[in-house]
């Protein structure tokens, strides 16, 4: 009985990038530099669509919140990881990783709901263009956001409480830079089957219902633009949806090949090193995305550093 296996005493061992230290004073500035810039960016983006008045769109509030939530999903993994580097350790505690996960999962699906109300926002602007601020008013704009934060919390705690009931080794080594829900249920020294039925069809509920909302909205998006004889309108109906189409294709097309490629080499640091495409690299790309192909966004930040430039001027004055 001694010899039982207790879950609660356990501890886990973020085996990160490389087993080699000399490695991580690079790795610390990197992913330093990914985090500062990453939350810096979309912190812009988020000053840029409140300060400007004609920024106060259905588009914009869900973009808004969009990078709110890109600042919390990078902030779950990254300063954790950092800290681990800082002070030459690679554990965290059961309750931290079980934290991790949950908020990891969170805010994962919310990315995911808040890609797809954007992309019914522009369904709505193009094929209903003169009855869109009346569909799109705030009141089902805030009820789109409700419901894609109460399906987000949904799922991140039914992952976590089928995580709570396995039980696990009182050391566990987890080759990834932060606890990662399927690599993290693998080595579990319990049964769970349950567990894999759980999440394969959160997965598919989660990931393929919103990716198949977004393909129907571009669908109905194209055939109208296609039925528009004016060159300008068809441009311009397609500069409105760049953006949108481009985060949408990266955060999918980084998750799908990392997690096919994690299926293919499992427990492998090539899938480690994959991972931070979705978990790093996308929410800080997302602000440049907007920012270089939106115009409007892009005069926002320029009064804004008008204002700032100024501002200072006269200060020193």
């Amino acid at each position: 009985m001694a010899a039982k296996n207790d879950s609660r005493s356990s501890e886990f061992i973020l085996l990160g990038f490389s087993k080699d230290p000399e490695l991580e004073p690079l790795l610390f500035v990197m992913f330093l530099a990914m985090y500062v810039t990453t939350v810096l960016g979309n912190l812009l983006i988020i000053v840029a669509t409140k300060s400007d008045p004609h920024l106060q769109t259905p588009m914009y509030f869900f973009l808004a919140n969009l990078s709110l939530n890109d600042i919390c999903y990078v902030s779950t993994t990254v300063p954790k990881m950092l800290v681990n580097i800082q002070m030459h350790r690679k554990s965290i505690s059961y309750e931290g990783c079980m934290t991790q996960i949950f908020f990891f999962v969170l805010f994962a699906s919310l990315d995911d709901f808040l890609l797809t109300a954007m992309a019914y926002d522009r369904f709505v602007a193009i094929c209903h263009p003169l009855h869109y601020m009346v569909i799109m008013n705030p009141r089902l704009c805030g009820l789109l956001l409700l419901g894609c934060w109460v399906l987000s919390l949904f799922n991140s705690l039914t992952e976590v409480l089928m995580l709570l009931r396995l039980s696990f080794c009182p050391i566990v080594e987890i080759p990834h830079f932060f606890c990662e829900l399927n690599q993290v249920m693998q080595l579990a020294s319990s049964d769970t089957f349950v567990n894999n039925v759980v999440l394969d069809v959160s997965s598919v509920l989660i990931a393929g219902g919103p990716l198949l909302g977004i393909i129907y909205s571009y669908y109905k998006i194209v055939s109208s633009i296609r039925g528009t004889s004016s060159a300008q309108s068809k441009y311009k109906a397609f500069s409105t949806c760049a953006s949108h189409l481009s985060v949408v294709a990266l955060f999918y097309f980084t998750s799908l090949g990392v997690y096919l490629s994690s299926g293919a080499t499992e427990r492998s640091y090539e899938s480690t090193i994959a991972s931070v495409l979705y978990t790093v690299v996308t929410p800080m790309l997302n602000p440049f995305i907007y920012s270089l192909r939106n115009k409007d966004i892009k005069r926002a930040l320029n009064t804004l550093l008008v204002k700032g430039t100024t501002k200072r001027s006269v200060i020193l004055h």
